[in-house]
């Protein structure tokens, strides 16, 4: 009886529900883990983290699959004249990163931040200008099909998923429903592999805890209040009034469904693409429209990036107030369009945004040697700040998705 109920809690009810219970015990493991270390001669917690490597690299397994097929299958079976809504989100997509990143540059203002820069050995190769980002983006959309799934070029994946579709639009009603029942078969898989995450969640906390705990995190309290707290001010304050604008009525049950079902996964996978089949199943939960949604979802995993944005920011203001470097509000503002633009460019896996610091910091000439201590500062704190990072930008996909659906069905009532 004791284990059916265990069973239960796991796998039937409220996802949300679940995974906070096992976020619950993937704490209480960590906290009693080291008293048991002695009598195991291992740490438990640490071997309790594979369960979360299962459930991340299961999502982002699945995730180029899911993404190729339901593109190619909305756009071949989609009927001829009706509307497109892309345009509408990418504009919402473009907007928040760069809100995101001036609000950042406000809260750095208000607080300004040093940090404790070290010489620390790493070899890196982050870009060294808004252009090389750019580029990549564009060779990233002429990839190699089979490369592209392969890597999890969602970029090249969502080109020819695109162009696929198109071209099958003029194929025969077989192929179209052909397609269509792969997308429903990887689609169930997706969800089977969901109802997996408070065990995911339990692995990934409880290993998280062992293997750096929080201690660590309270030299940089100040840099993590203002990081957080521009995304908090992000997600609870500049994504409702956006939404507002589209839909014109209260937006916080949809800000608040998604950061608590999409933000909550995402916190603790630290992959905006791994989110993707999360995202993929909110959406149709909320009764979105599969043929934008199946696009605007694994768009907005690359490009949609306001908590990256946020880090790029707040990273390299801390690195300009620690080196005593003047900056005027103007150049703060060309940071935050700096930063906007490199956000997009970031790669939807854990830490990618710290990459894309140098190019920032090089606005202040800053040099890379030290831009590179920033970035070991930011994979210090990253525990939190990669996590909220993520939170930010995957559930914000699901919000303006629904803005912007919403806003059509609105207009179209």
């Amino acid at each position: 009886m004791n284990t059916s109920r265990l069973f239960s809690l796991f796998f039937h009810g409220s996802l949300v529900k679940r995974i906070s219970i096992g976020l619950i015990l993937g704490l209480l493991l960590a906290l009693i883990a080291p008293s048991l270390q002695g009598a195991l001669g291992f740490n438990l917690a640490e071997k309790a983290g594979f369960l979360g490597k299962v459930f991340v690299r299961s999502l982002r397994a699945v995730a180029p699959v899911l993404v190729f097929l339901l593109v190619i299958s909305a756009i071949a079976n989609k009927q001829l004249g009706s509307k497109s809504n892309m345009k509408s989100i990418i504009v919402l997509y473009l907007l928040g990163t760069f809100l995101a990143a001036f609000t950042s540059v406000l809260f750095s203002f208000a607080l300004p931040t040093e940090i404790a820069l070290k010489t620390q050995e790493g070899s890196l190769s982050p870009p060294s200008e808004v252009t090389e980002v750019l580029s990549t983006l564009v060779l990233n959309m002429v990839d190699n099909p089979i490369n592209a799934l392969f890597n999890a070029n969602f970029i090249g994946i969502l080109s020819w998923a695109i162009g696929l579709g198109v071209a099958l639009r003029y194929a025969s009603d077989t192929t179209k429903n052909v397609m269509n029942d792969f997308s429903e078969a990887v689609s169930k898989i997706v969800h089977f592999i969901i109802s997996f995450a408070p065990i995911g969640v339990f692995g990934l906390v409880a290993e998280t805890l062992a293997d750096k705990g929080l201690g660590a995190l309270l030299d940089y309290a100040q840099l993590l209040v203002v990081l957080i707290g521009s995304m908090a001010f992000t997600a609870f304050v500049i994504n409702p009034i956006l939404v507002y604008w589209k839909i014109r009525r209260n937006p916080f049950p949809l800000v608040w469904t998604c950061v608590r079902e999409s933000g909550l996964t995402a916190f603790f996978t630290r992959s905006s693409a791994a989110n993707i089949p999360v995202n993929m199943e909110l959406s149709k939960r909320l009764n979105l429209d599969e043929e934008t949604y199946s696009v605007s979802i694994p768009l907005g995993a690359t490009i949609n990036m306001a908590g990256a944005a946020i880090t790029i920011t707040v990273l390299t203001l801390a690195a300009v107030h620690t080196l005593g470097v003047e900056v005027s509000f103007p150049t703060a503002v060309l940071l935050s369009l700096v930063a906007s633009i490199c956000a997009c460019g970031a790669s939807g896996v854990a830490g990618g945004s710290l990459l894309l610091i140098p190019l920032a910091c090089s606005l202040f000439g800053i040099s890379n040697d030290i831009a590179a201590q920033v970035i070991g500062v930011g994979f210090i704190i990253g525990v939190l700040q990669d996590s909220a990072e993520t939170a930010l930008n995957s559930s914000t996909d699901v919000v303006f998705t629904a803005a912007v659906c919403w806003s059509e069905e609105g207009k179209n009532s």
